[in-house]
């Protein structure tokens, strides 16, 4: 039975009530049709009736709707929270609510209550939600969680390759204080914010996440958050790839005397010395997609300038080049073009403003001497040679990966990007409306949380959050009272929904 609407001889489903196969579940659904239809009227100050007889002949007055419920919404969630293993470490009702909630409609955690109704879920109080905040603070909720992400993830894909990276959330606040301040943004935003760190798996499921001051530079976050997840679950095999934001001395050094492999992206700035034997025995010409593996300084320190007089780029490894990092440079066509365009664009925003057709500021190729401007053309025709490089910092050597591995393995870094999308888009991280550093830290352990669940419910079926979502959520399972009897009936699932439903919920769909 559905609720269906036509307007101009389109027909539309308002709303799916289920499948009756006895006259007491037709009267119960009957009667949850005239309670929607009711609720219809009533908008357009309309009175429907469906007035079908039943083969019980009950009267429509003594049927009434209990309630309704999303059952195969919750119930999915239900599910991957227990096949996650979180259900072992936190028995915690409010806390599995608000993980619900902000996979289902992210919202405040006041908000969060709506949410729960309209899903069909005697909703706790708001103090509630509070002191599960708490409790979750005290009881390290993050850690235990972390535990079995850790788990799931070396049962699935494996550890072998984290990927790190970094964002801001902002809070509608006018006041800095200790943890909230004003930093950089890519948005440009002044409002106070903070800095989170989050590594993952190969695939972008979450292993641990960190919480920084808004103030602090990236590079000085990646160090703390990896040895976070060293103590946590002591490994110390395994590759960590993060992008040219993380590329420190310091860093590097870091990681390499935790024992630890790492593939972080070289800054392009670098290619001049790194490059200087292939630009000496090959010009500027490079054939698309070659790679040149080669060596590049730990520290201000230039390589030795007669290295250029051997064709054959250096082997690395620690014990031969102490000094220096292994770095691979590949050079793409389709890259060039891009740089080439950006450069072009930036030549000519330089020219507009040495020629004073834009106000004067900073930027790229303007050159200043004695307060006149000039067009810098060495940096411009530098720039020029170096566009479609891309480099690869790293300390694994080539016998254990290859060239092309370390490519590869740098490239996995848009699963982190898209965790990150997901918990700014799908489940609104942001903007954050907590003030002390617990309460912060607290919200941001149900985000890890339902980005987990969310990243293994997108696994599972490969399809993303909001399809599930807008898939299942509209399937409700309805109780009808007929005659002093509640009756429950389960919603129909067919098509999409089906497909999702039973890849969420095997047991119940044994067919798929």
């Amino acid at each position: 039975m559905q609720i269906v609407r036509k307007h101009r001889g389109k027909v539309s489903v308002l709303e799916h009530l289920g499948s009756a196969h006895t006259p007491a579940e037709l009267s119960a659904l009957l009667a949850a049709g005239e309670d929607k239809l009711a609720s219809y009227g009533a908008a357009q100050q309309l009175e429907l009736e469906l007035g079908l007889p039943t083969e019980d002949a009950t009267p429509p007055r003594a049927r009434t709707v209990v309630g309704s419920r999303s059952s195969m919404l919750i119930d999915a969630i239900a599910e991957s929270w227990k096949r996650l293993g979180f259900g072992e470490v936190v028995d915690d009702q409010a806390f599995f609510d608000l993980v619900l909630a902000r996979l289902v409609e992210p919202t405040s955690k006041a908000d969060s209550i709506r949410v729960l109704a309209e899903l069909g879920i005697d909703p706790p109080h708001h103090n509630t939600f509070l002191n599960c905040l708490a409790r979750a603070r005290d009881r390290d909720y993050r850690a235990q969680i972390a535990g079995k992400c850790f788990d799931h993830s070396v049962a699935t894909t494996g550890i072998s390759l984290l990927l790190y990276d970094v964002t801001t959330l902002y809070f509608e606040a006018e006041k800095e204080d200790n943890l909230r301040q004003v930093g950089y943004s890519k948005e440009r935003r002044v409002d106070p914010q903070i800095v989170v760190g989050l590594l993952v798996d190969r695939t972008g499921f979450p292993l641990e996440i960190g919480c920084y001051e808004g103030s602090k530079a990236e590079t000085h976050t990646i160090i703390p958050v990896i040895k976070a997840f060293q103590d946590r679950h002591g490994v110390t095999d395994m590759v960590v790839a993060a992008d040219a934001g993380m590329l420190s001395a310091k860093n590097l050094t870091e990681l390499d005397k935790a024992g630890l492999r790492f593939i972080v992206g070289s800054r392009q700035t670098k290619a001049p010395h790194d490059l200087a034997t292939h630009f000496r025995w090959n010009g500027e010409w490079a054939a698309d997609g070659q790679v040149i593996d080669t060596i590049t300084p730990k520290g201000a320190k230039r390589l030795d300038p007669e290295r250029v007089k051997k064709k054959r780029e250096p082997v690395w490894s620690a014990e031969a080049f102490p000094d220096a990092w292994r770095v691979v440079w590949q050079y793409r066509r389709k890259r060039a073009m891009r740089d080439e365009q950006t450069l072009n664009l930036q030549r000519n925003k330089a020219l507009e403003i040495i020629e004073g057709q834009k106000p004067a500021k900073k930027a790229r190729f303007v050159k200043v001497t004695d307060e006149e401007k000039a067009f810098d053309e060495s940096s411009y025709k530098r720039a020029m040679k170096l566009s479609g490089y891309k480099g690869y910092v790293s300390n694994i050597p080539a016998d254990v990966m290859s060239a092309v591995e370390v490519i590869s393995s740098y490239h996995d870094l848009w699963h982190v990007e898209q965790s990150f999308r997901m918990s700014k888009t799908d489940l609104k991280a942001r903007p954050i409306f907590h003030r002390t550093r617990d309460a912060i830290e607290a919200h941001l352990t149900v985000v890890f949380t339902a980005l987990a669940v969310a990243r293994f419910m997108q696994d599972e079926t490969g399809v993303s959050l909001k399809k599930i979502i807008t898939s299942l959520r509209p399937l409700r399972e309805f109780t009808g009272r007929v005659g002093g009897q509640d009756i429950t009936f389960d919603p129909e699932v067919t098509g999409p929904a089906r497909l999702i439903a039973a890849a969420l919920l095997p047991g119940r769909f044994p067919g798929h």
